[in-house]
């Protein structure tokens, strides 16, 4: 790394968007040619042994780029918004000091959201908080669910489950008006129907990667209701295998829900108004000139 880097603060960069639209490739080619390290903002890909379903980075595509956030908890274990940004902001400035340059990486929006706008977090656990919950109908805990980019439980019917599910994953959250400084935070915008092809290649790769017998293992090793098995496409997957539907609608059944996730995830990432939203390639020609003058000033 040139002197010149070393004299002023590394910004964070920071790579979201909805899940298949290519954020994690565009993160590791440039990540490789200006010496940077990813942490990965996933709240799955956090989980061990759960690799393939959810769209984790092999290893081969790890090459040659340091990978922080992955791997970091087994999938029983609970790992919060409040975690991560822990976990992140220590790996932030671990990074800085080697004379690198960090990319927080993914679509999780809390995650994101947690580090940028420097989120102070408080459990919420009180009586009075579920009081409220319980008071609320099923259709209503869904909704706050999806608006709160909370995964459902696997009986998403069952109230008591879902309040359980909502109290592990809600916190209080302060935030800052504004993002922290020498922060560049870029959306990779996708036409709908570019996305759905996309969305639909990966599920393909899933299956030719196995996902069914990786879902089989996990299943049997850490059991159907473990809350990391209810989401992504597990559950689907699940159905398959009790023989509760067949392979053609596992397939279509996963790509939309993928497609339903990237709906999800615009939604949240969309009320952030620092995020600058570009194309792929508008993104990698925007990151580069400021990444080149950083090594190069």
């Amino acid at each position: 790394m040139e002197t010149g880097m070393m004299e002023q603060i590394t910004p964070l960069i920071v790579i979201t968007g909805p899940t298949a639209s290519g954020k994690t490739s565009l993160a590791i080619k440039l990540a490789k040619k200006f010496g940077g390290e990813i942490i990965c903002a996933d709240s799955r890909t956090v989980y061990r042994d759960m690799d393939i379903g959810t769209a984790k980075p092999t290893l081969m595509e790890r090459q040659g780029v340091a990978h922080w956030g992955l791997d970091l908890v087994e999938p029983g274990q609970l790992f919060s918004a409040a975690d991560f940004k822990e976990y992140a902001t220590k790996e932030i400035a671990e990074i800085r000091d080697r004379g690198n340059i960090p990319f927080l990486v993914g679509g999780t929006g809390l995650y994101i959201d947690g580090i940028i706008f420097n989120f102070s977090f408080a459990n919420r656990s009180d009586g009075r908080y579920r009081q409220q919950l319980e008071g609320m109908s099923i259709e209503d805990l869904h909704k706050y669910c999806v608006n709160n980019n909370m995964s459902l439980p696997e009986n998403k019917y069952n109230k008591r489950y879902v309040i359980r599910a909502i109290e592990r994953g809600t916190q209080n959250v302060v935030k800052n008006a504004s993002i922290q400084e020498n922060t560049i935070v870029v959306g990779i915008a996708t036409e709908r129907d570019e996305l759905t092809n996309r969305v639909t290649q990966r599920t393909e790769q899933l299956l030719i990667n196995n996902v069914v017998d990786e879902a089989t293992y996990l299943g049997n090793k850490y059991g159907w209701r473990s809350e990391a098995m209810t989401g992504n496409v597990y559950p689907i997957i699940n159905q398959y295998i009790r023989g509760k539907i067949d392979y053609s609608t596992m397939v279509q059944q996963m790509i939309a829900s993928d497609r339903q996730l990237a709906k999800r995830q615009m939604t949240w990432l969309r009320r952030n108004p620092h995020i600058m939203w570009c194309d792929l390639y508008s993104a990698e020609h925007y990151l580069s000139q400021i990444l080149a003058r950083l090594v190069n000033p």
